[in-house]
This record gives C-alpha cells, structure tokens and sequence, in this order.
C-alpha cells in the first residue's frame, strides 16, 4: 500500500495541470541570481505564496492566481548549495536542454555543432544566452515563477452573459502578483526581460485558446493548430480523492487486464515508490529533492500556415484517392495526423468521418447537419466530453494494424497504451479477416514512459488567427522523476523516430524534424476496398524556441534553500 502523499509539501502544479481548474491565463517569469544573499532572501519570499498541491474544499476556495517556482542546475549552484548535493543531481539536469538538442530533435542531428555554429539563430534571445559556451554564465536562467489566472468573473452568475462575456478577462490578481514579483527584484536579482521573438517582453504569456460561442469569447481545449489537447494526462496514486480517482483514471491510469489502475507516484514525484516499486535515485540529503520533481520547459513555436497549407494539399490528393468530399478528406488527415478528431473524440473509439458526425450530433455539439454548433451550450458540452473517462477510455491492442489510428500518428507515440505489450497478436484471423484482441494487454512497457503535461498555448488569443511569422504555439512544461527515461526517451525514440512504431525513420507527423523525412503512413482497411495513403509531403511544423531543465522542490526544500541550510551529511 503506498503512503499518502504528503500535498502541503508538494506544489501545486505537479499534481494539477491548471488550465483543467479554470485558470486559462498563465505567465512565466525568469530571474537571475547575481548575489546569493539576494537569491535566497527572494527564495524566502516567494515560497511564503507557492501555492501548494492541498486539495480545494470547494470551488470557491482556488486561489484567484496560483504562484509556483523552479531551479535550474545553475541556479542551485548560485544560491550556494553545497557541492555534494549539485553531485548527486542526474546528469541530464546538470548538463541542461541546450547540451541536449540534437538528440532532442531541436537542431539537424545530421550536422555537427561545429557544421552550424548558429543553429540556435530561432530561439528566443532569453534561451540563446542561456548556457551558452563562451558567456561565462552571464545569461544563464536561474530561477522560473510560474504564475496561473483564474478569469474575472466579478460577481456574474454562471453561465449568464455576463459571466461568458468576462471569461476572457485575467483576474486583477495576476497583475498584482506580476507587480509583487518585480518589486522584489535588485542589483542581486534580476528579471530577465527578454522573452518573445522581440526579446524585450518582460515575461513569457500564456493563455488558452478563445472561440466565439454566441457572440462571446470563451476558452477552448485547442491548440493553434486547432486540435483538441491535454485530454489523457496520467493520474497517479494519491492526486485524486478516492471517490475522484475512480473516475479520473479511466483510460488515464495504467490498463492491468480489464481495469484501470492510478500510476505509482514516485513516476512522478521524488521520495515515492515507482512502477518498479523502488525510489527513484536523489541526491543527499533525501529530505531536500523528497516531494519534489523535474520539469522540461520548452517554447514550442507552430508554423500554422505551412501546417494548413500541407493538410490542405494532402486533403486534396486524399479526397481523389479515396473518393471522398473535401471537408471530410481534410478532417480525415487532420485525425489520422493526431489520432483524435478535432473536437477530442479519439479514432480508436470512432473511426469513420460518418460516426464521427454522428457522435457529435448525439452529444450536442453538432446540429442535424452535421455542422459545429458555436452556442454556448454546444461549447458546454463538447467540454464536458473531453473532461470525462469517455474520451480517454480506449485502447491499440484491438487496433495493431492501425486501421483505425495509424501507428504512426501523434497519439499512439507518446502514449502507447497497451499497443507495445508483446502478447498482442499481430496476426489476422483468417476467418474473419479481422486481429484476434488481447483482453489481458497491458501497460507494461509504457508506463515508465508516461510524462506530465502542463503550460499553455502562447499567442493570439482568438482561434484561426496567424501564420508561419506569427508569435504562437504552446509552452510545453513537462514533468517526470527522470528526465531522460521520461521525457528524452519519448522525444527522441517515439517522436523522432519511428521504429517502435513499425515507422522506420518516420517521425511525429505534428512534432517530428521532417527536414529529411516527410512521409506519415495512413493505413487502411482491406475489407473497405479502399488503399493505404501515404502523406509525402510532411515539413517541420513545430519548432523548439528554447528551453531548459528545471528542479521543482517541495515547501521543505524550498525553506531549505532560503535558509541556506542544505546539510549532504
């Protein structure tokens, strides 16, 4: 039986990814430490608000506007923790994301750093000074506070026009909190102003993405794109409630057999037992990394208008091929792109155009023809479905051949649910022309894989606005006990390569490099008579802006690094 988590200890980002609460409005702030003194007395201000993982008695009680923060390796060495502790930290973190970009896919692996000296000439200025060689430190990010708004909502009723009117508003707590945090700032410590691709903002914003419903703007679940995100985050044990759990870990937890089980914690946080049932390895002493975690922030900039442009010419070819219309071909590619329609529904569950049309008809976000319905109550619903077990209750194992979801396709590479289990059968049943299903596949060899997402998207707040040049796409904020075998072995093995997949050298069809391989597999079933469809015409449609690892401690390391007392013996 795993012990309770202690959530007074852990902050609050770990357990929750804020834009599920309600608090659509985010920004990112990142300091430097020039004194240690200076450094630590900011530490001991700021933890006193961190806003922690204890759970809300009510609705009421969330805090207008949530405060978090995190470390990098650099930092920690500047508020002077001491050297045997830095040691202890895995080499992944200590090194940062920059050492680790061509194995991450953010610059061309096939070239040397001394082949393109400038291969960073796309990042943010912030990121391009971060841990540069040659600058002695001088740029180096030390610290990120994290800052997430609920909306003004005043004292509007729910779900009156005024309330919707106003769900596009921050709360004034976020300007408030932004004033605070920059009033605590001096010769010691500095805020370093220059984010965006101006490189003179004083902070990285974030906001969901807004549609209009009846004439009102309200928060969507989509990326610029307009793919619907952030629906099957993993659920581990003690997050929820009891009787919130049960509900939470359909098809977000691990499948074990015929049921849905949480995850083990120490996936995720320091000082627990994992899915191997050991501790993950800390450096000493425990007490200073226990309840806490590691965070990949990464700027990821979307070129909307290549993105568009390229499904549009797919669609076209697709829609002669397989003698469909033109809207149901481009909806098509969207969905074997990503491997869930646009409005969350996964292909695993539905997995024709028809059923799907009919599927949202039935939940009442599309009307008798078929078409989106943009009303309030239509927008409702559609976010009610993507919050429930429904849409994340699903599986591969029934679906080897990917007939219904390409193997290849975004979803089944960074969440491979019971598709990797080496039980499945692969084989066709000569009877039925139809793969036999596993009933007992399971999770086994992907949740040690699994990774917390959190951020939001970044840009122009309204849906369908931008291009290539536009300043968009997502702040991508992902958090796991292990860096490398979480988040660079999904990068790296599943989203730039293919193999696991049965993909060869073919990467993510939304986030892979396709400066050299630009096709994405769409199987198709024989008993339609219908062809596979190869996409050949693939570019790079998400490109890294920059980044970099981040120590997220616990309340007790915090007020450990404040006081400057971090003891390794």
């Amino acid at each position: 039986m795993t012990d309770p988590l202690n959530l007074h200890d852990i902050q609050g980002n770990v357990t929750r990814a804020y834009g599920r609460f309600s608090f659509p409005f985010a920004r990112y702030f990142f300091f430097q430490i020039r004194d240690p003194a200076a450094g630590r007395a900011f530490v001991d201000t700021v933890r006193k608000a961190v806003t922690t993982s204890a759970r809300w008695p009510e609705e009421a009680d969330k805090p207008a506007c949530t405060v978090n923060i995190a470390f990098t390796f650099m930092g920690l060495y500047w508020l002077e923790v001491p050297d045997r502790t830095l040691q202890g930290f895995p080499d992944v973190f200590i090194s940062g994301m920059r050492a680790r970009a061509a194995m991450l896919g953010d610059r061309d692996p096939t070239r040397t750093e001394a082949d393109d000296p400038d291969w960073d000439r796309g990042w943010d200025r912030i990121w391009r000074a971060n841990r540069r060689p040659g600058l002695g430190g001088a740029g180096d990010v030390h610290i990120l506070v994290t800052l997430n708004a609920q909306p003004d909502l005043g004292e509007a009723a729910s779900g009156t026009p005024e309330f919707l009117s106003r769900l596009r508003v921050p709360h004034p707590e976020l300007e408030r909190r932004t004033d605070w945090l920059r009033s605590l700032t001096d010769d010691g410590l500095v805020l370093i102003e220059e984010n965006g691709l101006s490189g003179a903002e004083p902070y990285q914003s974030a906001s969901a993405v807004f549609d209009r419903f009846d004439g009102h703007a309200l928060p969507t679940a989509r990326e610029h794109f307009g793919f619907t995100d952030g629906i099957g985050d993993p659920v581990f044990k003690g997050q929820y409630p009891p009787e919130a759990e049960r509900t939470a870990v359909i098809g977000r937890g691990k499948r074990m057999g015929d049921g849905w089980e949480p995850l083990e914690p120490g996936e995720f946080i320091l000082g627990h037992p994992d899915e191997s049932q050991e501790l993950p390895p800390t450096a000493m002493p425990p007490e200073f990394m226990q309840n806490g975690t590691f965070m990949a922030y990464r700027k990821l900039h979307e070129n909307v208008g290549t993105f568009h442009d390229v499904v549009g010419e797919e669609a076209e070819t697709y829609a002669r091929v397989m003698q469909v219309g033109e809207v149901e071909a481009r909806e098509t590619i969207l969905a074997k792109i990503c491997g869930r329609w646009s409005d969350g529904v996964p292909l695993a569950v539905v997995p024709t155009f028809s059923a799907w049309i009919a599927f949202g008809q039935a939940g009442g976000w599309r009307d008798e023809a078929g078409q989106i319905r943009m009303d309030a109550e239509a927008w409702n619903r559609n976010l009610a479905y993507i919050r429930s077990p429904a849409a994340s209750d699903f599986r591969y194992a029934d679906d080897m051949a990917g007939f219904k979801c390409p193997a290849g396709a975004h979803m089944r590479r960074v969440n491979t649910r019971d598709y990797l289990d080496p039980t499945n059968a692969a084989g066709v049943d000569p009877e039925t022309g139809r793969q036999p299903v596993n009933a007992e596949a399971n999770h086994a060899l992907n949740k040690r894989r699994r990774i917390l997402r959190r951020g939001l998207p970044y840009g122009p707040q309204m849906a369908g606005e931008g291009r290539d040049e536009t300043e968009q796409g997502v702040i991508m904020m992902i958090l796991g006990v292990d860096l490398f075998r979480q988040f660079e072995f999904v990068q790296q093995q599943w989203i730039q390569y293919g193999l696991d997949f049965h993909q060869g050298n073919n990467t993510c069809p939304m986030l892979g490099r396709h400066d050299h391989h630009r096709r994405h597999m769409i199987p198709s079933d024989p008993a339609t008579g219908k062809p596979p469809y190869m996409m050949t015409r693939l570019k790079t449609f998400v490109e890294c802006r920059g980044g970099e690892y981040f120590f997220v401690p616990s309340l007790m390391a915090l007020r450990m690094l404040a006081m400057g007392i971090v003891d390794p013996t």
